[in-house]
Parts: C-alpha cells; sequence; structure tokens
C-alpha cells in the first residue's frame, strides 16, 4: 500500500468533563501513542485515507466565478484586519466532499499530498450531523501541518466549540486561544461557514465571521500536507456525517 495511503491510527478517551487521549492499537498498523491535556475534551483517531482531491476550476461558470469573486473580498478583508499579510497568491477550488466516521473519540482524515503548505486560507460551507441525540465531541475540519512521523495540528467545528489540537512526538495537546469566543452554538444537525488562516504561527478560525486567534508553538511546523477531516461523537449508525461545498483553498506565491 502507498504510504500516501497509509492508515495511522490513535485512539482517546474522555477525562472529566475534557478529553484526555491514550492510544489504543488498530487491527494491522501499530497506533502512535497520544495523550490530550486532561482540560479539554478532544478524541483524535488520524487516518491517511485521501478521498477529496482539491481541483482548480480551469473554466468557471458563472457561479464559480461569483465564488471566486466573494473569495477575493473575503481575503480582502482578511488582509485588512491582518490575519493574513498578503493577498497575492494561487486560489483554488476544492470538490466538495462528504463522508461519515463512526467510531467514538476518533478522527479520521482525508489528505491531499499534493498541498505542502506553511500559511495558507482554507474556507468553505460545513454541514454535520450526528447520529446520537447526546454525542460527544464532534464535528468537521481540517488537519494541517501533516509531517511524515504523523504531527500535525488539526481544527474541528462542534456544536459547542472550536477545537484546536496539536499532536507531536505521539502526544496531542489542546492549542489554546488568544482572543476571542472559541465557543459556538449549533443543533444537530449543524451548518456554518467556517474558515481557518495560518500566517506566521499564528492561526485564525472563522465561524460565521466570528474570528478566534490561536498562537501556534513555535517548534510545531506548519508547514506540511493538508487534509479534510471528521471527528466522530458516537459508534451509533452512521456516527458523525461531514458534507463540506463552497471550499476555496489559498497559498501565497
Amino acid at each position: 500500500m502507498n504510504k500516501n495511503h497509509k492508515n495511522k491510527i490513535l485512539s482517546a478517551f474522555l477525562v472529566l468533563v475534557f478529553v484526555t487521549l491514550a492510544c489504543s492499537s488498530g487491527s494491522t498498523a501499530q497506533p502512535t501513542p497520544t495523550s490530550l491535556p486532561p482540560t479539554d475534551t478532544p478524541t483524535p483517531k488520524p487516518t491517511d485515507r485521501p478521498t477529496s482531491t482539491p481541483m482548480p476550476t480551469e473554466t468557471p461558470d458563472v457561479a464559480a466565478t461569483q465564488r471566486y469573486d466573494d473569495f477575493s473580498s473575503f481575503m480582502q478583508k482578511f488582509q485588512d484586519k491582518g490575519y493574513v499579510s498578503t493577498i497575492d497568491g494561487n486560489v483554488e477550488e476544492l470538490e466538495p466532499f462528504k463522508e461519515e466516521w463512526a467510531q467514538i473519540g476518533w478522527y479520521q482524515w482525508w489528505p491531499d499530498n499534493t498541498k505542502v503548505v506553511s500559511d495558507f486560507v482554507f474556507k468553505g460551507r460545513l454541514k454535520w450531523s450526528t447520529a446520537s441525540s447526546t454525542p460527544d465531541v464532534s464535528g468537521c475540519g481540517i488537519v494541517f501541518g501533516l509531517q511524515e512521523n504523523g504531527d500535525h495540528y488539526a481544527v474541528f467545528l462542534d456544536k459547542s466549540r472550536i477545537l484546536f489540537l496539536m499532536s507531536r512526538g505521539g502526544n496531542t495537546y489542546n492549542v489554546g486561544k488568544t482572543r476571542g469566543p472559541g465557543r459556538t452554538n449549533f443543533g444537530n444537525p449543524a451548518d456554518a461557514d467556517f474558515a481557518v488562516a495560518v500566517n506566521e504561527q499564528r492561526a485564525y478560525v472563522s465561524v460565521n465571521d466570528e474570528v478566534t486567534q490561536y498562537t501556534l508553538s513555535m517548534d510545531q511546523p506548519t508547514t506540511g500536507n493538508f487534509a479534510l477531516t471528521i471527528l466522530s461523537g458516537t459508534n451509533k449508525d452512521y456516527g458523525t456525517r461531514c458534507e463540506m461545498t463552497n471550499m476555496m483553498f489559498w497559498s501565497p506565491k
């Protein structure tokens, strides 16, 4: 099996109100141990199975042209607010993504191994639901800075919060916010406009135009592969289902 398709499994379990992760083994590949601080609530199980492959629109139709125009305006606002230092770069429209994942306390990703970036902006419309009326933390998100050894950052949009994780050396940590709400209030199912900008070891997460800022670790690189991801909040039925549309991806020249 190609290493770009190799699965990596990290298991996790909850401690107190928030999450502590401990890795348990998969059926074939041995997982990398992962631990989370006992002050938050994630549950990672990263997996490397490409499903969604972004592609540029060579001859955009009227609707696609409008999406590019809207994204250009969005980028200008981010530059005006200092979230990006330039808007000069490459823009791609990503293909729609729809997947589901049903293993509580684990997340799975679908990488795009053509995108190795450090700074970038991702924007899309997220719709998600869970098969349980009382799910654990769950939702759609992205992985970035993905290294050959599995180190990475992950950002999820949950019904009640933004979950921002850093995985390094077999351990997973919560990335604390620098400023902004970091909280959400969605039902089940839910949908929202979601954007993440990474610029010089700072990250800005926008949910319906409300931005939360995060400061990233100086010794954890953001340069690496990009992926779409789902965090499951239940084992029931389909688990957590995620659909991402109108996705745009910008990287500087």
